[in-house]
């Protein structure tokens, strides 16, 4: 793939959509540089970049958020420009967001038409909505009861709704942002069936993931940005996911993926899995698939983590618990992954086990001590680490700065117990240090920067520097590559590699197949608070982890 091949102007057909040298500036910040970018009537175009490679603000400016600063913007080969989202639907452009916009209590019906309703006289004129969208879902395969109310679907079935609203303001173009975020792969693969008939029917879309893999599968053309400009496109039949992965950060990068050991690579368009292509990226180097390490077979020594029927309550007063009697074990030098859709208890999972939430009953020993109960300082104490699934909401404070947050766990210990002004400086040196370290980019402002300022990634890399600079011997890591880019992917999986390798016990909740697959050394699966099955590493597959993410046998 060649680092840039521009779009073809030898092809006179026009484009659904287009952007020229556009270029969007922030406070003096580039976001967007002279991109171009096209897709066509019977496309789907996939957009990949690094977290502030200028994916976002691209797509905000092809929706009508943002106004470009120079360039311009064509539909249909004609200029146009939006100065709202309501300018880019009356275009015929739409956009599914990876959280739904959508009012759980009302019907399928009531989301669809909001804002813009069907009328009979000063009544809503429900029963036209409603047959509008039987017709649109049985044109597009998006199979939806109008009737319906939203809370009580699926989540799967909540996209199909996201983009029957699309279809029902007429969007010739579609835009999908992480659109298999929250999705099992057997809907993953639903998606990108309903995906190939939109594209079929002439729709354009625009694909917004970081799963590589998924790339391949579906989309026909790939573009990639990095520091707000286009470094590559080309057809996706012609590069690779280390080619992408490249392109995306500038290096080459080391992929961890499954060993090869069993089937279930993916959604099935993805192809098989590469042989022995799980990589130990410790220095951040590539490692060949001839030569690359898979991660080491779970140990037989004796549990260091015991959790024995641990139930939590529901927030809401529903009778059905969050966690329900749930049961574990994970050994020194493990990695127990916990898979399931988002909202079945994995959230309340790791809170009981940080001190964050209260359980009911005797429900967990860390090696001989039990910690039932325990304050999260006395965790801490006792060797627990946490990396949560919401770094801004739970695990940084944002407005402190990167030195005053890297000692959130150890600020009552020497040297950081000090006076206010004695404690700066060992503060600032200790700081120093992980920054080198984790390869925190903190620029100028350095250890005083504050953390908020931070990208999603750096701001990871902070809350890994804190937990992983102490002692500890359980690691609990919720989410851990949530929104980031392959470079911060690499680097995360490359420590919890390191930390198994030193016989830490870690409990890995992931809402990604590809990660626990790559990384844990047995899987579980949580279904309405339930573990309902554990397999090892060498029977998990995606189709039968789907399955029972579902809740199938």
């Amino acid at each position: 793939m060649a680092d840039h091949e521009a779009l073809d102007s030898a092809d006179t057909r026009h484009f659904a959509l287009e952007a020229r040298e556009v270029t969007k500036r922030f406070s003096g910040v580039l976001a967007n540089d002279r991109v171009s970018f096209a897709v066509a009537p019977g496309e789907v175009h996939a957009l990949l970049g690094e977290n502030g490679a200028g994916k976002s603000t691209l797509m905000n400016i092809l929706y009508g958020l943002y106004t470009p600063d120079e360039g311009e913007i064509l539909v249909g080969g004609e200029p146009a420009r939006f100065g709202n989202p309501s300018d880019a639907i009356a275009r015929g452009i739409g956009m599914v967001h990876q959280h739904f916009m959508l009012i759980p209590p009302l019907t399928v019906t009531e989301n669809i038409m909001l804002g813009n309703e069907s009328r009979r006289g000063r009544l809503l004129d429900r029963a036209t909505a409603a047959a509008r969208i039987t017709e649109l879902s049985r044109r597009y395969g998006l199979d939806v009861d109008p009737q319906a109310t939203v809370a009580d679907l699926s989540v799967g079935a909540q996209q199909r709704v996201e983009i029957l609203k699309a279809f029902y303001r007429d969007a010739r173009v579609l835009i999908l942002d992480e659109p298999t975020a929250v999705l099992t792969p057997q809907e993953a693969d639903d998606l990108f069936a309903i995906m190939r008939g939109l594209r079929a029917e002439g729709k354009s879309l625009i694909f917004i993931t970081h799963k590589l893999r998924e790339v391949l599968a579906i989309a026909d053309r790939i573009t990639v940005l990095r520091g707000g400009r286009v470094v590559g496109q080309a057809r996706a039949a012609d590069v690779t996911e280390h080619d992408l992965a490249r392109l995306m950060v500038g290096r080459s990068v080391a992929l961890y993926e499954r060993d090869g050991t069993a089937g279930g690579a993916g959604p099935s368009e993805a192809g098989p899995v590469e042989e022995g292509a799980v990589a130990v990226a410790l220095g951040l180097s590539e490692v060949a698939p001839e030569h690359a390490v898979a991660p080491p077979a779970a140990t037989a020594a004796a549990p260091l983590l015991r959790v024995e029927g641990l139930t939590v309550r529901a927030i809401g007063g529903t009778d059905r618990p969050a966690l329900d009697a749930v049961s574990f074990t994970i050994a020194p030098g493990e990695i127990f992954g916990i898979a399931g859709v988002e909202g079945n208890g994995q959230t309340e999972l790791a809170a009981a086990l940080t001190g964050l939430r209260r359980a009911d009953g005797d429900y967990a020993w860390l090696g001989d001590r039990e910690i039932t109960g325990r304050a999260p300082r006395e965790l801490i104490a006792a060797g627990v680490a946490h990396i949560p699934e919401d770094r801004q909401k739970d695990g940084l404070v944002l407005p402190y700065s990167i030195g005053d947050n890297l000692v959130l766990s150890t600020y009552r210990q020497s040297p950081f117990a000090r006076g206010i002004l004695l404690r700066i400086g060992p503060i600032r040196d200790f700081a120093r240090r992980l920054i080198d370290a984790f390869d925190i980019r903190a620029g100028r402002g350095g250890a005083d920067l504050p953390a908020g300022n931070l990208s999603g990634g750096n701001q990871q890399k902070v809350i890994i520097a804190r937990e992983l600079s102490r002692p500890i011997r359980f690691l609990v890591a919720a989410q851990p590559t949530r929104g980031l880019d392959v470079g911060s992917i690499e680097f995360i999986h490359a420590q919890l590699v390191a930390q198994r390798a030193e016989g830490r016990a870690i409990l890995l909740i992931s809402a990604e197949l590809d990660e626990l697959l790559a990384l844990a050394d047995r899987i579980g699966v949580l279904y309405r608070g339930r573990l309902v099955a554990t397999l090892p590493r060498a029977e998990a597959t995606w189709e039968r982890l789907g399955l029972l993410m579902a809740g199938g046998e």
